[in-house]
């Protein structure tokens, strides 16, 4: 694993998310209560964009299709596709539950860096 140099700082304000290609990935940047994360750009679910998904006020990314909750620190799965009610947990079997690919951060002389 490498750390890789992706944005300056000033590129990225509070609250903002971008998408960048870090060699086979595609990272979701997400600038939240001053804290920078990235995250996989794809749902572990069915493999559908993230970069669209709400933040919750308890540090979560959640799915904008089938609603799949997971951490924005670990990745881990907080709810499994609840969405469209009442078939949702049907969808949700389409694919087995994993946690979201998460990376490191760290912002270093007004750069971002993450490692992959």
């Amino acid at each position: 694993m490498s750390w890789i140099k992706v944005l300056s700082q000033n590129e990225l304000p509070a609250n903002e998310r971008k998408v960048v290609k870090v060699d086979q990935h595609t990272i979701l940047l997400v600038h939240h209560n001053n804290q920078i994360y990235a995250v996989e750009n794809s749902c572990p679910h069915l493999g559908l964009p993230m970069k669209k998904g709400k933040i919750t006020d308890d540090g979560a990314i959640i799915c904008p299709f089938h609603r799949s909750a997971f951490d924005l620190s670990t990745g881990n799965i907080k709810e499994w596709s609840p969405w469209p009610p009442g078939i949702g947990k049907l969808v949700g079997m389409i694919s087995k539950e994993k946690a979201l690919s998460v990376f490191p951060t760290r912002v270093e002389e007004g750069s971002i860096w993450v490692e992959v």
